[in-house]
């Protein structure tokens, strides 16, 4: 073992590590590395950034150092980020650069018609090849005399054999350059003298003056660094600009004073002129000051926010409706100025309206909503959806005032109403949902308390009254939708407000009541008052009851539609639809807020669907369910109808009725603020639990109907049906014809299933069908085989059977339709007098599509009256038995 050695790695592949990277690699291009030029050691790139990084003084000495650098720094792209540091164009400086040049140019021309004729000397003369020559400007000296029109320019810039372009960004830098370093003597005095020196009579225009401070100020700045001592005389320029605009201010001040406007718009665009980038984020001096003088900001003591309530402390927004007209007043007086003096692009206007929405009218709005939330939580929802419409006014004035200049978009104005509103943004929107959920509580309370305490109460809905239901249901959507479509007054006015509120809910909660269509009377009516909220109140028409609550926990049979009611659902309807539009006032809003709005306005729809699927909906129809199983058909005399199923079925109208309200409600109200087809939006998804609510709740209601109904079925038959019905005394007189247990059994169902039509979808409506049928099916048979049929009886059987079969035939349910096709030839078996035969129709299995076998028919057949004298022969061919022959007994 000590002869082993270690066997080192080999790399078995050099370009690639996996087999999949070798794979792949063999499809991907050949990287080709771009070829760098070096200059020097270092690639031409870096030096390109190098040199777009130092100050202007050092590139003469940078580009001295080779011919390559000289190229690079005459072709590189370095001078047009330079240029634009400078903001020539952009702040529209080209002006001032020109007229330096012409005063300069100027300057020459009148120095050299002052300089000293040519010298004309003799060849004898020791000056050699001196002889002749002209004084160059260059060496001319201006002595003390500097300012905006200093010494003329001289480049200090390296020259090129190439030619330059005129138009190239070198130039062109070169030019403001060259030209801007030549007044820089200027700003090198005491900082008081700086204005003086460089502004020498005759003065040139005060917007001149503050261009070239803006050019100087521009070239003087960390971008440029023109020269090695830029600093300090950045900073006696700083300082000449705050003495120019000190002295600016006083100019727009007596201007101002004087109403002199040409003289403002001359300070104020000077001013904006010299108005630099350092600064931004800072509010206009000169623009400042002005607003600060309005009186607008003054007056807030001639406006008392507290005339908006009434002495019964209702809201009346006349008063707002004065202070508002001020404000407007004031944005277009006052912005009339801004228009025709201050600059477009200095946003004074906006900043004016801004300060203006947050120190006034905050400051009013504040005061009027803390009283509001001292006289009640409605008023104050009241108010602050009312204030916020009233301060909106002002982005149509300031929109209006700058329809000339268009210097504030309307976005910028909505955020001057949006911003100042936001501080009440948190309380209105947390209040609004607490405020609905209490009211629909109350509602809720309000009803169920009357419902069970009033035992003579009775609903003033009536569906199956009506000769037409369906027509019933589609008058009062119609007229649902026409409640919906009514105005919602946000501002309130005395009177105005009350009738296009209060009075106008409780007609239309009227207009639903289904009477009013169907013409029917109801004697000993009286009126139960029930109120949703302060404002609306429902009038629901009741009548005397023959059954009463039993107890003050359960309610009678008559008084089971009791728990539902069109009228206290358009309420709950009608408070969350005033809470929604209030809530809609904010649904512009941006950010955070614009986020936290549309949430409100889902919360609150998703919480009136809670309450009328779990307080009104579920709990009516789980009542009426247990009450209809209490029903006991024996201690009723009444056959033709079960009164806890027909109650139920003016439930089951009801329900439909309310759920197609909220359906109309949705399309028109919810769903521009959500996307109808997202099935994990909450209003979709609460929205889908509500009908499942109700889906439900009806399922088993008609569940424990269908069984009350099939008891009172089977009541029927049994008790109505003679004891020899079926085996008349021989002589008899017989009328083909179905019984009269037969008759009144047919006649309840047809009643029954008659009114659920239209009241629910065609599935559940099919599954009821289908539920009687198979109940009465199984009835029947029960009811056959407790009979004693005789040969004449028979005939009455089969009349009966074909009673029952026409009867589900008319329901149109093929699966139960067969079955009783079936039962109908079954009633052959008590006709046929042969035993032989009727054995081998006993054995016929495919007689009855196979609904019965040969075992059920023969216990039909026992209840045949001769059925002792035709056992033996019927049992023989059945099933080929002899007792005589087969049978030992031992």
């Amino acid at each position: 073992m000590d002869k082993w050695t270690t066997l080192e790695p080999v790399k078995l592949y050099n370009s690639a590590t996996t087999t999949g990277a070798r794979f792949l690699s063999r499809n991907l291009p050949s990287k080709v590395t771009p070829q760098r030029t070096l200059v020097g050691r270092l690639p031409d790139d870096l030096h390109a950034i190098i040199l777009a990084y130092i100050p202007v003084p050092d590139i003469p000495a940078y580009s001295r150092t080779c011919r390559a650098l000289s190229n690079l720094v005459r072709d590189g792209h370095h001078w047009q980020v330079r240029w634009d540091s400078l903001s020539i164009v952009t702040l529209g400086l080209g002006g001032v650069l020109d007229e330096i040049e012409a005063r300069q140019r100027t300057l020459v021309s009148a120095s050299r018609a002052a300089a000293p004729a040519t010298i004309i000397v003799d060849d004898e003369d020791d000056f050699g090849d001196f002889s002749t020559g002209q004084i160059s400007n260059r060496d001319m000296d201006f002595g003390d005399f500097v300012g905006f029109t200093a010494t003329p320019a001289v480049s200090t810039f390296p020259s090129t054999s190439l030619p330059i372009a005129p138009t190239s960004s070198r130039a062109q830098f070169i030019r403001a350059h060259t030209l801007l370093k030549s007044i820089l003597p200027s700003i090198q005095v005491s900082p008081h003298l700086i204005l003086s020196t460089l502004f020498p009579p005759p003065l040139i225009p005060l917007q001149r003056q503050s261009q070239v401070l803006r050019a100087l100020l521009q070239f003087l700045s960390p971008a440029v660094e023109p020269l090695r001592n830029w600093k300090p005389l950045r900073y006696n320029l700083r300082a000449a600009i705050d003495r120019f605009e000190a002295s600016l201010l006083t100019a727009f001040d007596n201007a101002d004073s004087k109403k002199n406007v040409e003289g403002m718009k001359e300070v104020a665009w000077a001013s904006w002129e010299v108005w630099h980038d350092e600064r931004e984020g800072e509010e206009w001096e000169l623009g400042k000051v002005w607003a600060e003088k309005r009186e607008v900001f003054y007056e807030s003591g001639h406006w008392n926010p507290l005339k908006n309530f009434t002495s019964k402390n209702e809201l009346e927004f006349n008063a707002m409706d004065e202070f508002m007209a001020y404000i407007m007043h004031s944005i277009r007086e006052d912005g009339d100025i801004v228009v025709r003096v201050f600059p477009p692009a200095s946003g004074v206007l906006l900043a004016f309206s801004t300060r203006l929405a947050n120190e006034v009218v905050s400051e009013y709005i504040i005061s009027l909503l803390t009283r509001a939330r001292e006289i009640s939580n409605l008023v104050f929802l009241q108010a602050t959806a009312a204030s916020f419409v009233q301060a909106w006014k002002m982005v149509d004035s300031i929109m209006e005032t700058d329809a000339g200049t268009k210097s504030v978009t309307t976005t910028q104005a909505e955020d001057v109403v949006y911003r100042m509103f936001e501080t009440n943004m948190d309380e209105y929107l947390d209040e609004e949902i607490e405020s609905l959920r209490l009211a629909l509580d109350a509602i809720c309370r309000d009803w169920e308390a009357k419902v069970y305490a009033s035992a003579n109460a009775t609903s003033g809905t009536q569906f199956l009254s009506s000769q037409n239901p369906a027509q019933v249901k589609r008058n009062v959507l119609a007229s649902f939708t026409n409640v919906l479509l009514m105005p919602v007054t946000i501002v309130p006015r005395v009177g105005a407000f009350v009738a296009t509120s209060g009075t106008a809910a409780a007609n239309s909660i009227a207009m639903l009541n289904p009477q009013r269509w169907t013409g029917a009377s109801r004697p000993q009516s009286s009126q139960i008052n029930l109120a949703s909220n302060s404002e609306t109140t429902a009038n629901l028409s009741v009548e005397d009851g023959s059954k009463t609550a039993s107890a003050g926990d359960s309610v009678g049979f008559e008084r089971l539609q009791l728990l539902l009611s069109l009228d206290v659902s358009l309420e709950i309807i009608h408070a969350a639809r005033e809470s929604l539009k209030r809530a809609e006032t904010f649904q512009g809003y941006p950010g955070r807020y614009g986020h936290r709005v549309r949430e409100t306005i889902e919360e609150l729809f998703i919480l009136m669907l809670q309450t009328l699927s779990e307080r009104h909906i579920l709990s009516g129809f789980s009542i009426a369910t247990e009450q209809m199983r209490t029903y006991k058909p024996a201690e009723h005399e009444e056959t033709a109808s079960v009164a806890p199923l027909m109650q139920f079925f003016e439930l089951v109208h009801i329900g439909d009725t309310i759920q197609s309200m909220i359906q109309v409600f949705f399309d028109k109200e919810m769903a521009p603020h959500i996307d109808r087809t997202d099935f994990l939006n909450g209003v979709v998804r609460e929205k889908k639990h509500f009908e499942n609510i109700l889906d439900e709740s009806v399922a088993k209601g008609l569940n424990a109907g269908t069984e009350v109904l099939m008891n009172q079925v089977e009541h029927i038959i049994w008790t109505r049906t003679e004891p020899r019905e079926y085996y008349p005394q021989e002589g008899a007189h017989m009328e083909l014809g179905p019984t009269k247990g037969c008759t009144e059994a047919i006649t309840c169902l047809e009643k029954h299933c008659k009114l659920l039509k239209g009241s629910t979808n065609k599935e559940v409506l099919e599954v009821f069908y289908q539920e009687v049928g198979i109940r009465l099916h199984g009835i029947l048979q029960k009811h056959l085989k407790r009979q004693i049929i005789s040969l004449e009886g028979g005939f009455q059987v089969i009349a009966d059977l074909n009673a029952y079969h026409a009867f589900i035939a008319s329901l149109k349910v093929p699966a139960i339709t067969s079955d009783f096709a079936n039962l109908k030839m079954l009633g052959h078996v008590y006709i046929v007098s042969d035993a032989k035969d009727l054995a081998q129709i006993v054995r016929d299995v495919a007689r009855y599509g196979g609904s019965f076998r040969p075992e059920d028919i023969y216990e039909f057949i026992q209840r045949r009256s001769d059925w002792k004298k035709i056992e033996k022969t019927v049992d023989k061919t059945m099933y080929n038995l002899s007792f005589k022959e087969d049978c030992i007994i031992s």
